[in-house]
């Protein structure tokens, strides 16, 4: 089966994209409580001690850990299929994110993606 590979804009832009869902997972694991946290997610650092928050929270930085994970090995790979359809993922939680919580969710948490999306295809 022929794999495509990614040029290296895509390849740039996938690992930008792993980082910041890295940086995230770091923000929603190790430093749930932290003023960081509190200004990036809008939530008061009282809150965030909250153990059913920080519960939820850790959970969603497993998530976003392995997705990360998951991009960074199809960017090692070459595989343009799976950076392509793991750039779809992230825009459509984006997407979803900004229709249930916050608009600019979109392009804060899904611009990369979506740039790297169409940079795929050039």
């Amino acid at each position: 089966m022929f794999i495509e590979t990614m040029n290296i804009l895509t390849t740039v832009i996938a690992a930008l994209v792993a980082l910041e869902h890295l940086y995230i997972m770091y923000l929603e694991t190790i430093a749930t409580a932290s003023k960081s946290t509190s200004r990036v997610f809008g939530i008061s650092t009282d809150r965030l001690k909250d153990k059913n928050i920080s519960t939820l929270l850790k959970n969603q930085g497993v998530y976003n850990g392995l997705i990360a994970i998951l991009l960074l090995f199809s960017v090692y790979q070459q595989d343009l299929l799976w950076t392509r359809l793991l750039f779809g993922y992230i825009i459509l939680v984006a997407v979803y994110g900004g229709l249930t919580s916050k608009p600019s969710i979109i392009l804060k948490q899904g611009g990369l993606a979506i740039l790297g999306l169409i940079c795929s295809f050039i």
